[in-house]
């Protein structure tokens, strides 16, 4: 079965950045399982992969533009220590959860002194290469839940 859009699709996969440095890899666990055409992985590696099926392997090198977006300078803010209230110990990698006009959004520290903290709300990927080495383990149908629901369920997706 060919790789489509309401398939479900199990795909095993190490991803790289250009120094060759692993970010993650599904390789010592179960597969990630996605419905194709539902936005559930980065289109640079879904729109790869359409036509595709399980047994296939490819290498797929992804630009931010079809990954996780460039790097916006405007994203990164400097917040008073103070917004901190009740939080002992801020340290740079930490991770927030800030309410923004757009909603809740993930922010990272990259930066902290005793009177402010310097929050980055880009995706920690924006502005990078993804190089992917994919395997394609299964490929099959949706089920009604899952096409109603937008992802996949059980094992490698979704579990309620």
């Amino acid at each position: 079965m060919e790789i489509s859009n309401r398939k479900v699709v199990s795909i095993h996969y190490t991803l790289t950045n250009t120094d060759g440095d692993v970010l993650d890899t599904s390789r010592n666990g179960e597969p990630l399982a996605y419905l194709h055409g539902a936005g559930n992985i980065i289109p640079g590696l879904e729109n790869a992969l359409a036509g595709k099926r399980a047994g296939d392997r490819l290498n797929v090198s992804v630009a931010p533009d079809e990954g996780y977006g460039t790097h916006d300078p405007a994203m990164v803010q400097r917040v008073p220590r103070a917004a901190f209230q009740g939080i002992d110990t801020i340290e740079p990698g930490m991770q927030f959860h800030a309410e923004t006009a757009e909603g809740l959004q993930t922010v990272t520290v990259v930066e902290v002194d005793d009177e402010t903290v310097v929050v980055d709300g880009n995706h920690p990927m924006a502005g990078q290469i993804l190089n992917f080495d994919v395997e394609i383990a299964a490929v099959r149908e949706a089920s009604a839940e899952e096409l109603d629901h937008g992802h996949v369920h059980g094992a490698g997706g979704h579990h309620h």
